[in-house]
């Protein structure tokens, strides 16, 4: 049986009908405030082809007609419009005068509850607030009372007013931040405050200051002390290496060639799967490197937030698994031994402090 090709519906418009056979029509229509261009019946002929032309749906200007009065100015919104009237002229259209200012206040009118702004209309008056304020009490004697809308947003579940903090003030809002951030110059969004960059911050002489969510941390690592033939050295403020080891202690051998320090600042709840830190081998010129590696978790608090896993051949990453709920801190070593042919050559140990903020920000 003979065929049309598939018809879809116009944009902002519907279509109906679902059989492209001979003789079948398909017909269509605009959505309101929209008109159709083209046609509004297509039918399928016997050549494979549909007569009439495409349809198209095409907005109505509300403009057009020229609503707005008295100086207006006519804006297209959707499916409506809106008239920006003078100052001396109200109403959807301009059509009703304004009175001059706002109505005399009374005593005991205070700042945060002003006089409605009134319209004298051939009949009646009308009266409205500003924004920021909604109506309360008779025409005669309302008032304008503020709208909290710190509250409103949280009842509608619309989206957040702010990152942290919503302060309700008269007539408006505004957002504030917890000591160690800043507020952004969109004015909800909050940044933190680098205390080490800085120099806002209280750490003595042999310590180092890691910043963190809110605040700093003055950490000063120290190497494991000598037992036996093992021993080591710092040679930075975060790494320490292991002394020479006797030819016939397996033991020592067998000890951290290298120990690092790692300072991790993480906000709380972050999403998770994600990795944190990587972990990866290099030889030096002219030795040969080795041909295989071991990663493995062998220490610290983490009650399994982590697992470490191999990323490519030569690297390792430490991913947390499940989110972290702050403030807290949690340590995690993690190690990685080398082999060459099968033979331990080596092992690498880094030690991971995760300061967790108390903030998801």
């Amino acid at each position: 049986a003979v065929s049309c090709p598939d018809l879809q519906a116009p944009v902002d418009g519907q279509k109906f009908g679902t059989k492209y056979l001979v003789d079948h029509e398909i017909h269509f229509a605009c959505n309101p405030g929209f008109e159709l261009l083209g046609s509004s019946m297509r039918m399928c002929q016997a050549n494979g082809s549909w007569t009439g032309e495409e349809p198209q749906c095409k907005g109505i200007s509300k403009c057009s007609s020229h609503p707005c009065q008295n100086g207006g100015t006519c804006v297209e919104r959707l499916n409506q419009y809106e008239c920006l009237c003078p100052q001396e002229w109200s109403g959807m259209n301009c059509q009703y005068q304004t009175q001059t200012g706002l109505r005399p206040s009374s005593p005991g009118d205070s700042p945060s509850t002003p006089k409605p702004r009134c319209a004298k209309t051939e009949r009646s008056q009308h009266c409205s607030c500003e924004a920021g304020f909604h109506m309360s009490g008779t025409v005669d004697n309302g008032v304008c009372r503020d709208i909290d809308e710190c509250e409103v947003y949280k009842l509608d579940g619309g989206p957040r007013l702010c990152m942290y903090q919503c302060i309700n003030v008269p007539g408006s809002y505004r957002c504030a931040c917890p000591r160690g951030y800043n507020l952004l110059g969109d004015g909800k969004s909050c940044e933190d405050i680098d205390e080490c960059a800085l120099s806002q911050n209280n750490c003595t002489r042999g310590t180092t200051c890691i910043n963190t969510g809110g605040g700093f941390q003055c950490v000063s690592p120290e190497c494991p002390q000598s037992s036996g033939n093992i021993s080591y050295v710092k040679t930075s403020p975060f790494q320490c290496e292991r002394n020479p080891c006797p030819m016939d202690s397996r033991a020592c051998h067998h000890a951290a060639k290298t120990i690092s320090f790692h300072y991790l600042p993480l906000p709380s709840n972050l999403i998770t799967p994600t990795p944190l830190f990587r972990m990866a081998t290099a030889s030096a010129p002219g030795r040969p490197g080795p041909d295989s590696l071991r990663f493995g978790i062998v220490g610290g608090n983490n009650r399994g937030h982590f697992v470490m896993q191999r990323s490519d051949r030569q690297t390792g990453e430490l991913i947390l698994v499940q989110s972290l709920k702050g403030p807290q801190t949690i340590e995690v070593d993690v190690d990685m031994s080398e082999y060459l042919d099968r033979a331990f050559q080596a092992k690498h140990l880094s030690k991971i402090t995760v300061f967790v903020s108390a903030y998801e920000f």
